[in-house]
C-alpha cells in the first residue's frame, strides 16, 4: 500500500467571499482610484451644490427666530411657528395663494403641452437643414433675459405709441391697456413664458423621440398607418415616460411663479392679480427688512412644492407610470 499523506491544514474546497463593510469599502475605494479622472469631473458640480444648495439650508432656521442682524444668528430669539401663523392669518394670504395657483395652473395647461406638440412637429420634418434652422430660431428666445423680454412687451403693448395699440387705434379707434389691466396681466405673463421657453423645452422631448425604436415605425408603416397614427401609437408612447417625469418635477416648482418676470410686469393697477409669493418675499424681506418672516414665507412655499411632488409621484407609481424615485 502507498504511503498516506496527512495534511496539517487541509485545503479549502472554495474561497468564501469576504463579508462585512470593510472589504466593500476597500473595493469601492480601489474602483474610485482606478477611475479617479472620471470622478474628478464630478468635483465642480459637487462643490456647487454643497456651497450654494446645501450649506445655505442652515439659514432656513431663521424662519423660527426673530432674527436681528445686530444680534446675529445665535443671539436672536426663538419664536417657533410665530411667523407661519402670521402668514396664514395675514389678510392678503388668500390673494397670494390664489394668484400663485392660478398662474401655476395656466402654465401647466397652456405652456406645458406646447413643447411636446412642437417636438412632435419637428420630429416629422425630414429635411435635416430645415430642421436645424427651425431649432436654432426657436431656441434663441431662451437666451434673452426677462428684462429684454418685458422691454419688448412694453414696445409692442404700451398705450403710448405701442405697435399693437397703434394698429388697433387705426383699425378700430380704441386702445387696450394690456400692461395696466388686471384682466390682461395673466395672459401677458403666460404668453411671454410660451414665447421664451417653448422652443428650449423641446430639447428633452426630441432626445426621447430620437431614442424610439425605428422598427416600431417600420412595422406601423407596413400595417398602413398614416403619419397621424404613427404619432399617436409610436411617438407619444415613446414620450410618455418623459412627460410623466417632467410633470412630476413641474409639481415641485408649482409655487415658483418667476420673480424677475412678474416683478418687472407688476404695477399698482394689476397688483391685485399679479402679487405672488415670490414678489411678496422680496417686498417684505428686502425692502422692509423682515428677514425671518420672508424666510418663513419662502419655506412655506417650498413645503407646498415638496408635498405636491410626493403626492404626484405616488399617484404615478400607483398607476404604473414612470416615477422619479
Amino acid at each position: 500500500m502507498g504511503k498516506q499523506i496527512v495534511y496539517s491544514n487541509p485545503p479549502r474546497e472554495g474561497k468564501r467571499p469576504l463579508t462585512g463593510w470593510a472589504p466593500r469599502l476597500r473595493k469601492s475605494v480601489l474602483y474610485i482610484l482606478k477611475n479617479r479622472w472620471l470622478y474628478g469631473l464630478l468635483v465642480p458640480g459637487l462643490l456647487y451644490f454643497i456651497l450654494f444648495r446645501y450649506l445655505p439650508m442652515w439659514g432656513v432656521l431663521i424662519a423660527f427666530k426673530n432674527y436681528q442682524p445686530f444680534l446675529g444668528f445665535g443671539g436672536s430669539e426663538w419664536v417657533g411657528l410665530e411667523h407661519f401663523s402670521r402668514l396664514v392669518h395675514d389678510p392678503g394670504f388668500s390673494m397670494l395663494l390664489k394668484n400663485t395657483f392660478i398662474l401655476a395652473f395656466y402654465n401647466i395647461i397652456f405652456f406645458f403641452p406646447l413643447p411636446i406638440v412642437l417636438a412632435l412637429l419637428l420630429h416629422e420634418v425630414r429635411q435635416a437643414a430645415v430642421k436645424r434652422l427651425i431649432q436654432t430660431v426657436i431656441y434663441l428666445p431662451h437666451f434673452i433675459s426677462w428684462v429684454v423680454v418685458v422691454g419688448i412687451a412694453y414696445v409692442f403693448f404700451t398705450t403710448e405709441d405701442g405697435i399693437i395699440n397703434s394698429f388697433l387705434e387705426q383699425l378700430a379707434g380704441v386702445k387696450i391697456p394690456f400692461l395696466t389691466s388686471s384682466e390682461w396681466f395673466r395672459t401677458m405673463i403666460v404668453s411671454q413664458v410660451i414665447w421664451k421657453e417653448t422652443g428650449w423645452g423641446t430639447i428633452i422631448f426630441l432626445a426621447a423621440l430620437a431614442g424610439a425604436d425605428p422598427q416600431l415605425y417600420e412595422a406601423a408603416r407596413m400595417d398602413g398607418a398614416s403619419r397621424l397614427r404613427l404619432v399617436w401609437h409610436v411617438s407619444l408612447p415613446a414620450l410618455k415616460p418623459v412627460i410623466i417625469v417632467l410633470l412630476i418635477l413641474q409639481m415641485g416648482k408649482f409655487m415658483d411663479s418667476g420673480f424677475e418676470q412678474i416683478y418687472l410686469m407688476l404695477n399698482e393697477a394689476n397688483s391685485d392679480v399679479g402679487e405672488v409669493f415670490d414678489t411678496y418675499v422680496y417686498r417684505v424681506g428686502i425692502t422692509k427688512g423682515q428677514f425671518s418672516y420672508s424666510t418663513a414665507v419662502n419655506l412655506f412655499k417650498s413645503l407646498v412644492g415638496l408635498v405636491l411632488i410626493v403626492v404626484s409621484n405616488r399617484l404615478a407609481k400607483r398607476f404604473g407610470e414612470q416615477v422619479i424615485y
